[in-house]
């Protein structure tokens, strides 16, 4: 590849990371989930490590999250808040640690203690106190400086307003998440797509007093500038913390080697579902302070800690109830109704069990743990059941041989290809004489995919056919617009514009 095309493939990327950053810091609201852009971010570093000659002041190398907005006051962090590695593997793993004892001359066998955080997928928050009174507080901004939100923060009962314990230091930047639990959220998931989104676009409200009406919460990790802390590692911290009435994450471990990160990793990812708030992973600090300093930073992150980062395209979630989808070709696709989960920054309700053979063969149930998948724009679908978490009293899902619909016999066709029975269930019925066949059908009639009636959704379709405007395809082609008219959301311009689109298809009749 020639300089030229490298240097324009790297500018490309560095735009895109910068959009994406836009949108997750400043908007608080992500336009990918985590996995896309944790992919980009390893695309742009991998570029420069092959390629000396890029570089950019954009670059994950050099940026932290993005600049402050100009709603607010910028304030210089005294320590930057600097970001993390990632691991996604026991291997990943395995490298961070021996780049530790490689850095400190250590010997292979040498044990080295962690400090295991889950880590909450809210916003970062640093607030500064002097002779034990909150006096300031800031949120991550870039890294280098922050956006002034003391008065928002000011609004969080997690956060102690004075501190009175003695061995509190002279002045100490306390650093944690503000963020939302789940339970609270959902008497707001119509403002907003996820948790996350509505802790940052309520913390960032120029007005205090409407910060004050959400249910905001504060649990504090680490800390950026002190000045008298009498503390040797992170876990005392952040014993300490408790101590001087900081919220701390109950999850918070002591670890020491990799296959126990590993087997603590895997205990929390199952507990996911069942915890208030939402986790993206969990965070590795080497526990001793000296160790720390000795070890620095690199770029803009530290030697010694790393995010080791749950699948982005995978949760744990409860089946509330499987319900039968009826396709135009009579398919019947079992849907679980799951409680809402976050994957990838997109709450999920609703899993595809794919058919009749795969719910027998995972012996899928509804009021079982199940894990979700959710891989870029594909279906989520449950990859697996925890039998050991299910109720004496589950029943096995009994596939309907009637349809729900209009009540004929479901069958199986026989695949004259394969010579095998086929695994999709079908509703027997012809033409129109089942409703849930007809309205599929309706909606491929005028979808992009046949006629193309511009204007013509699918909304609209299931609204006729409830107002017995149409049933079969002819109808589309004989509305009375006059009655539409007077419908609730139309209007004359409206009217004239689906008119038009459908006039526009006549020709091919």
């Amino acid at each position: 590849m020639k300089k030229k095309e490298i240097q324009k493939k790297y500018n490309d990327k560095i735009k895109l990371i910068k959009k994406y950053n836009a949108s997750y810091y400043d908007k608080s609201n992500p336009i990918v989930n985590d996995q896309i852009y944790d992919d980009l971010k390893k695309e742009i570093l991998q570029l420069e490590i092959d390629y000396r000659f890029l570089k950019s002041d954009d670059s994950p190398s050099k940026v932290i999250g993005h600049k402050p907005s100009k709603n607010f006051k910028k304030v210089p962090h005294k320590v930057p808040m600097l970001s993390l590695g990632n691991a996604f593997s026991e291997e990943d793993l395995i490298n961070f640690e021996k780049r530790i004892q490689n850095y400190l001359s250590m010997k292979n066998d040498f044990k080295i203690s962690y400090s295991a955080e889950p880590k909450i997928d809210g916003i970062s928050a640093s607030l500064t106190y002097k002779k034990g009174k909150f006096y300031k507080g800031l949120s991550r901004g870039d890294g280098k400086e922050g956006e002034d939100i003391t008065e928002n923060l000011k609004t969080l009962k997690d956060i102690p307003k004075e501190i009175l314990q003695k061995d509190f230091p002279d002045e100490i930047d306390i650093r944690g998440e503000v963020f939302i639990q789940n339970s609270d959220f959902k008497s707001l998931n119509e403002k907003f797509a996820n948790p996350r989104n509505a802790a940052s676009g309520s913390l960032r409200q120029k007005n205090p007093e409407e910060t004050k009406k959400i249910p905001l919460k504060f649990i504090a990790y680490t800390f950026g500038y002190e000045n008298g802390l009498k503390v040797n590692n992170q876990f005392d911290f952040l014993k300490k913390l408790s101590e001087w009435g900081f919220k701390t994450n109950p999850l918070n471990k002591l670890i020491a080697g990799i296959k126990n990160l590993i087997v603590n990793y895997n205990e929390i990812e199952k507990k996911r579902a069942s915890l208030d708030f939402d986790i993206d992973g969990i965070v590795y600090k080497v526990n001793d302070f000296v160790m720390q300093k000795r070890l620095g930073n690199v770029a803009n992150a530290p030697r010694w800690a790393i995010a080791h980062k749950f699948s982005s395209n995978k949760a744990v979630s409860k089946i509330l109830d499987i319900e039968i989808q009826i396709g135009r070709t009579g398919a019947l696709t079992p849907v679980a109704k799951i409680e809402p989960i976050n994957i990838g920054g997109v709450v999920v309700s609703n899993a595809t069990l794919h058919n009749e053979d795969e719910i027998n063969r995972k012996d899928i149930r509804v009021g079982d743990t199940a894990v979700i998948e959710r891989a870029g724009d594909v279906i989520p679908h449950i990859l697996s059941v925890d039998k050991q978490k299910r109720s004496k009293n589950s029943k096995k899902f009994i596939f309907p041989k009637n349809c729900p619909s209009c009540g004929s016999e479901t069958i199986k066709e026989f695949n004259t290809v394969t010579k095998k029975v086929d695994a999709v269930r079908r509703c027997s019925s012809e033409g129109y004489y089942c409703d849930k066949i007809s309205i599929e059908k309706l909606k491929h009639f005028v979808s992009k995919e046949a006629f193309n009636i511009d204007g013509f959704g699918k909304k609209i379709v299931e609204n006729f056919w409830k107002l017995k405007l149409i049933k079969y395809p002819q109808d589309i082609f004989n509305l009375d617009f006059s009655k539409i008219e007077n419908l609730d959301g139309w209007g004359k311009l409206s009217v004239q514009n689906l008119k038009y689109s459908i006039d526009q298809k006549k020709i091919f009749l």
